[in-house]
């Protein structure tokens, strides 16, 4: 009977004769060995896939409509570089994204640049490399804007509004309510709109609105269109993202067809039937198409039974910040089935790193390899060096063979910038 965890890996995952996982014709073992642990492994045809499906369940339902990946769900050159190979466009919140967009050869008229603290620099840049769209989310932004815009060009930009949507997801991921630090209330956004109007250098395009992530109910995310229809007609309308990732066997998302349907049917009730609908896919695009391989590194059977590997807090916060909840597997034992309840920790020296508790597990030994499925989304974006931890490298599986498009840090990059 196969493990009832593979469903949380890539479609097409199995596990060889000897009870190891193989993910994409890789054997985990063998990643491990020429890559080490801790690394985030990417089934790059998975990852494909998953944009495939996003612009197609989009564009063959509405034809003036596109989709632009949220870049902070996975901003590795080689991630924003599929989702441009995929026909998508990008969506950046910061002077890095924007940069690695640009590298990853994405027409500069398809990134979409957001931020509630947008710097000068950040604006420059993208206003250098002909960004298409820059969502403005106060009046600070349009004053520079209008400084750095050459007369004679106009910048298009579209209006972040707070839809007044409350979402069901963790209080740090809702973005849509009375009270947001993103966007603003209608009433601000039509005086900035008007404003916007009557600048010399500003194309004013639409507006974005954003209820929240990790939402799976498609009906919430839905809500945005009519509170965005009360400001008028625009030729844009920007319905952001926030579909849920499954990372549990308990966890139920709408699927992408479903979340389609939710949103032309909301667009086609509010919003004006020849305007362009741009959705931001990013967690639900990347989550599924990655896991976090570790090696456990001790055991310690007292209180409680901890399982601990070589990573953490350094490569997963989601667990800590968000208490988001992970399934894991003994990658090189899949067929064990006697098992005992542990709590698989981190090695960085916080109470708080913990990545699961409680799971079921068979009886871990040091030099296990632990595989954590439905890690793509922002763990690579949020790793960091705590304790003086190496940021893991990234590693693309596709057809039996693997190759890093992310390197392991290495001691010397940790000082690197000491002057």
């Amino acid at each position: 009977m196969p493990h009832p965890l593979l469903d949380l890996f890539p479609a097409g995952t199995a596990v060889d004769p000897d009870g190891t996982l193989v993910v994409a014709g890789c054997r985990v073992d063998d990643v491990a060995r020429e890559f080490g642990t801790p690394a985030i492994v990417v089934d790059e045809g998975a990852l494909r896939a998953r944009a495939r499906e996003y612009r197609t369940a989009l564009t063959s339902r509405r034809q003036n409509a596109r989709v632009v990946f949220a870049s902070k769900a996975f901003p590795a050159t080689a991630v924003q570089r599929v989702m441009v190979e995929e026909g998508l466009g990008l969506d950046v919140a910061g002077g890095g994204e924007i940069l690695g967009a640009l590298r990853a050869g994405v027409d500069p008229a398809l990134i979409v640049v957001h931020g509630n603290a947008k710097t000068t620099e950040e604006l420059r840049i993208a206003v250098e490399a002909g960004a298409g769209l820059v969502v403005v989310d106060n009046e600070d932004d349009v004053d520079r804007l209008e400084q750095l815009v050459p007369r004679g060009s106009a910048q298009g930009v579209l209006v972040r509004v707070i839809p007044g949507v409350v979402s069901s997801t963790h209080p740090h991921v809702q973005t849509g309510q009375v009270g947001s630090k993103f966007g603003l209330t209608p009433t601000a956004a039509r005086r900035l709109i008007a404003r916007i109007e009557a600048s010399p250098v500003l194309d004013m395009r639409g507006l974005h609105a954003h209820v929240g992530s990790q939402v799976m109910d498609p009906a919430e995310l839905a809500a945005a269109a009519a509170p965005l229809a009360a400001l008028g007609s625009f030729p844009v309308y920007d319905l952001g993202g926030g579909l849920g990732a499954r990372y549990t066997l308990s966890d139920r998302p709408a699927s992408v067809d479903e979340y389609v349907d939710a949103l032309l049917g909301a667009a086609a009730a509010h919003l004006p039937a020849d305007a362009e609908l741009i959705i931001e896919p990013g967690r639900s695009m990347v989550n599924g198409s990655a896991f976090t391989l570790y090696t456990v590194t001790t055991v310690k059977r007292d209180a409680r039974t901890f399982v601990a590997v070589d990573g953490g807090m350094g490569d997963n916060l989601e667990a800590a910040l968000f208490q988001q909840r992970y399934e894991a597997v003994l990658a090189g034992r899949m067929h064990e089935e006697d098992t005992e309840e542990v709590v698989v920790v981190g090695r960085h020296c916080e109470s708080g790193d913990v990545l699961i508790d409680p799971l079921r597990l068979p009886a871990a030994r040091v030099g296990d390899l632990l595989a954590v499925p439905a890690t793509g989304a922002y763990t690579h974006t949020m790793a960091n060096n705590y304790n003086g931890y190496r940021r893991p490298p990234v590693v693309f599986a596709r057809d039996g063979a693997a190759r890093a498009v992310v390197r392991r840090e290495t001691w010397a990059d940790l000082f690197d910038r000491d002057v």
